[in-house]
């Protein structure tokens, strides 16, 4: 990993940088046994200072990941040497389930860029459509994850819902569970997790059909589509909480935004045309 040291953390340790960034403990100890840190070339420790410009490598963890590749190409929105901001098309899952499956995200992902390690931050439904988050390396990965459970990155979502009026911006506010008697579906329960979807803007795009813009701070399984159906808005075309017998889900992730850990440059992706369903 080599990384510019931006003007936030001109005067720190190399160990204060990355404790700023809530690299677990593990990964610290680790780091602070290696013999592989530079700083402008020169050999360095955890506890050297660094100045905003001067150019460290860190090593990483030499992990690769397990993705047969699909030889198919994935679509790129933003790329870096440590993560990645992709499109998801509908239909195909973010990561397979099985290691012989060949036709998911990250198998275009891994076919496409120049990594042997490629892993997803979150994840989309198979029949939602957009932008997500991968990480190209271990250390990435796990200060990403933190910034998502502490909900520095903005995932904004669009639904197109059935409603007479525009629906008003709320909060929603209750536990997902697994719904017992359907095994594919969840369920609004108070034994399950928490989850909190904020409707942040909706607007008519025609009689009785609405679209919402949504902002999620936590990422259950099917988190949207239970918390829509739950105030008696399902999402257009949802077969699992709604009334379709169409499978075309009128979801899609609109927009990521986020500030890059390193850089501390603000990274905003969005999708300028509805992706086709």
């Amino acid at each position: 990993m080599n990384i510019t040291i931006a003007e936030i953390f001109d005067g720190m340790t190399l160990r204060e940088l990355f404790q700023f960034l809530h690299l677990p403990k593990k990964d610290l100890h680790q780091l602070n046994m290696s013999k592989d840190i530079s700083i402008n070339e020169q050999p360095a420790k955890l506890m050297d200072r660094v100045q905003a410009g001067d150019k460290v490598y860190i090593p990483t963890p030499d992990e690769k990941s397990n993705y047969l590749p699909s030889y198919r190409y994935a679509q790129i929105y933003y790329e870096d040497d440590d993560m990645l901001i992709v499109m998801k098309p509908k239909g195909v899952k973010t990561h397979p389930n099985d290691l012989k499956e060949s036709n998911t995200l990250m198998n275009h992902i891994i076919y496409t860029v120049d990594s042997e390690y490629v892993e997803p931050i979150h994840r989309l439904d198979q029949e939602t459509v957009g932008l997500l988050i991968v990480a190209k390396n271990p250390l990435m990965k796990k200060i990403l994850d933190r910034m998502l459970e502490d909900n520095q990155i903005d995932r904004i979502y669009r639904a197109k819902v059935k409603s007479l009026l525009p629906v008003k911006p709320q909060t929603i506010d209750m536990p997902i569970g697994k719904d017992k008697f359907h095994p594919n579906r969840k369920r609004v329960s108070s034994t399950g997790q928490r989850a909190i979807t904020h409707i942040i803007d909706s607007e008519m795009l025609e009689e009785n059909v609405c679209q919402l813009e949504l902002k999620l701070d936590t990422g259950r399984t099917h988190q949207i589509r239970v918390h829509l159906a739950e105030i008696g808005h399902p999402v257009l075309g949802d077969p699992l909480y709604g009334n379709s017998t169409l499978r075309q889900l009128q979801l899609h992730s609109h927009k990521i935004e986020l500030v890059h850990p390193f850089t501390r440059e603000q990274i905003s992706v969005s999708l300028v045309d509805e992706p086709l369903n």
